[in-house]
């Protein structure tokens, strides 16, 4: 294994020994194989190529201070995968088949989780493709499962410090109804236009707005939006936002704290109105915002350079329960023996 330079690991792809796959085929799911390969072998006329059949999730495992490893609600990721597959008419994979899946590719390459204090962690991607060919717009017969794992650094090399977003109207993410709720390609694909032009002008991410009436904040690049003021954990209600795992942590979290929680339209006048704002997702869990600017308007909302102190909060107790530093009551995390 080549040496790696843990505390300086960026969020980008890297080898590991092994990958877990499993084929779905002739109407049932078949056994985990193990593989050394990083190819994938499909037909050219695969769903997956044509016609968008595509999911994938993202989780972490964390190396504690007991040197356990720890995979963080792997459960939930496995509801959300099956919520995509029956989105796109995929064939879902059994809760208990991901999570062995999870397991399995956890295990075999443990020597990839990072080292306690190097604040890296190991990311691993489940991915669900449509493999059988079919050249008329219909689902696929055939489906491959596939999870790989590699450590990774912070997701904005940054790591937790303010970053900014920007608001462009001309852009929508996903439509209401469409495919927003789910994780598949095809809503990564369409903000990719948006997100280089936001990181060539300086900005992180995107905050994209309500794509029906461009009044309310919607999902903010990559990661779910959320605003704290008066106590007050605010996150957008929405038709077209990706159930963040990390956003629902939070709000158990805040409200444990003795915050009130609130899930509803957010109209965009109102980010005047936040003590603190920040997106939320696996790969970094709270990205704390200094300045959201309008493009359009030629606004800027301002709220210090600094991580605010509620989001300050929410992120250590998060990562504590991730690396099992402080107990977790809600059975969030499982040791992967």
């Amino acid at each position: 294994m080549e040496t790696i330079d843990w505390k300086n690991l960026g969020f980008g792809y890297r080898k590991a020994d092994y990958n877990i796959r499993c084929w779905y085929r002739n109407g049932k799911w078949g056994e985990l194989e193990v593989s050394d390969s990083e190819q994938v072998t499909m037909h050219m006329a695969a769903t997956a190529l044509h016609y968008g059949q595509e999911a994938f999730e993202g989780l972490k495992a964390f190396r504690g201070k007991d040197n356990k490893v720890r995979v963080f609600r792997m459960d939930e990721n496995a509801k959300r995968l099956r919520n995509s597959a029956n989105g796109i008419m995929m064939a879902p994979v059994p809760e208990d088949l991901f999570m062995d899946a999870i397991r399995k590719a956890v295990k075999m390459n443990e020597k990839y989780v990072p080292p306690f204090e190097s604040g890296a962690s190991l990311y691993i991607r489940p991915l669900l493709i449509g493999t059988g060919p079919q050249i008329g717009v219909k689902p696929a017969e055939e489906y491959l499962f596939m999870v790989f794992v590699m450590p990774v650094g912070p997701y904005f090399k940054e790591g937790f410090k303010p970053t900014d977003l920007v608001i462009y109207r001309e852009y929508d993410r996903a439509a209401p109804h469409g495919t927003g709720i789910y994780k598949v390609g095809g809503n990564y694909a369409a903000s990719l236009q948006a997100g280089t032009r936001a990181h060539s002008e300086g900005y992180s991410a995107v905050l994209y707005l309500d794509a029906k009436e461009k009044k309310y904040l919607d999902e903010c690049g990559p990661a779910n939006f959320f605003g704290i003021k008066n106590n007050t954990y605010v996150t957008p209600k929405s038709t077209s936002i990706l159930p963040s795992i990390t956003n629902m942590s939070l709000r158990q979290l805040a409200a444990d704290m003795g915050m009130t929680v609130e899930e509803r339209k957010i109209p965009v006048e109102e980010l005047a109105e936040f003590e603190e704002v920040g997106a939320c997702g696996t790969a970094a869990v709270i990205s704390p915002i200094k300045r959201v600017y309008d493009a359009d308007i030629d606004k800027e909302y301002t709220y210090g350079k600094e991580p605010g102190a509620v989001s300050q909060k929410l992120y250590d107790k998060l990562r504590a329960i991730q690396y099992g530093t402080e107990p977790d009551p809600y059975g969030w995390t499982e040791v992967i023996e």
